[in-house]
């Protein structure tokens, strides 16, 4: 089957291909100022590094969220659950079978991602709709928990366990860490990018705006939920994993839902939903956020509570997303166009 670009007459096809390239803009700018930024900002502070470590820790739960939830309206609040995944794998592996520590990233990563692919099967088996979804995945939430404190003689229970030390330069807190979290995290948004403009886009935006019709359009509306549940818990066991090995260290309450989940709600929820750079800007603002609360003790899950009920109320497309329709629609209604058909 020839791409979209070649059925298309000559003077379409490169609209399609500077369509994508322009697409892709912002991901290369992102990219550079992830890159530049340190050396200007933060480089020579431990301190501001690992609170730009955890942003991007955050971004890559974000990113993999989005592409399940954003793309397909799977609400898997089980974040934590399938980051803990990939990071107690990689302890356990790595501690218990004596295994190199990239063998438990990568047994971590692929446990996550059949354990999102499942959970999304029962799901469309089951024919659960956002908020049924939403209950099951968080049922799962606790239950990994509970395996956490239960199963001590692997996980070390409430004790944490510790990992064989990362290189020092890749630590949590070292400039090293954060371009690996940021080459990671950049990846990941360029294969939501390359989703998005596949089949795979037109297939999650149909499913996404309605079910029924893209559905009767012939999208394998089932296959394609999976599809996303596996990739996008696949990104998320991998942060998790990359996470325990650079910061050494596991616990449960690092895993927690109120940890992780509500953060990452909450995050893409001001990015907009669907949008390939909302869960970085979303972490970017929420790393300040988190940081001026982090002695408000339960009155942080308060706020953000809060502030995810006035996000879907006020701004259901995010934030962002909102911000730029309004300041288009300013710049398009002052254009001499926009007056002429007034």
């Amino acid at each position: 089957m020839m791409r979209i670009s070649e059925r298309l007459p000559a003077r379409v096809a490169p609209i399609v291909g500077n369509g994508r390239a322009r697409s892709f803009l912002p991901i290369a700018v992102a990219a550079i100022l992830l890159f530049v930024v340190p050396q200007f900002w933060f480089a020579g502070s431990e301190y501001t590094t690992s609170l730009a470590v955890g942003a991007l820790v955050f971004a890559g739960y974000g990113v993999g969220f989005n592409l399940i939830f954003g793309s397909t309206n799977q609400l898997f609040l089980c974040v934590g659950a399938l980051g803990g995944i990939g990071a107690y794998a990689t302890a356990i592996l790595s501690d218990h079978a004596s295994l190199p520590i990239w063998v438990g990233m990568v047994v971590g990563t692929v446990v996550a991602a059949a354990v999102g692919g499942v959970l999304s099967w029962v799901a469309v088996r089951r024919s659960l709709g956002v908020i049924f979804t939403g209950v099951l995945t968080l049922a799962f939430s606790f239950g990994f928990q509970d395996l956490l404190f239960g199963k001590q003689n692997l996980t070390g229970g409430s004790t944490g366990q510790t990992l064989p030390a990362a290189a020092i330069s890749l630590a949590d807190n070292q400039i090293g860490g954060y371009y690996l979290f940021a080459i990671v995290v950049v990846v990941f948004l360029i294969v939501f990018w390359l989703l998005q403009i596949s089949r795979f886009g037109w297939a999650f935006r149909a499913l996404r705006d309605d079910e029924m019709a893209a559905e009767l359009a012939g999208v394998n509306v089932a296959g394609y939920r999976i599809y996303a549940a596996v990739i996008g818990s696949a990104m998320i066991g991998l942060i998790g994993a990359l996470y325990a090995y650079s910061e050494g260290f596991v616990s449960p309450p690092t895993f927690a839902f109120n940890s992780v989940d509500v953060t990452v709600l909450v995050l893409v929820a001001f990015g907009g939903l669907g949008a390939v750079l909302g869960p970085l800007f979303g972490a970017v603002v929420f790393a300040f956020l988190d940081n001026a609360l982090v002695n408000s003790g339960q009155l942080r899950e308060l706020i953000y509570g809060a502030f995810v009920v006035v996000l879907f109320l006020v701004f259901r497309r995010g934030v962002v997303q909102t911000l730029v329709g309004l300041g288009a629609r300013m710049v398009r209604d002052r254009s001499p166009a926009g007056a002429d058909l007034q």
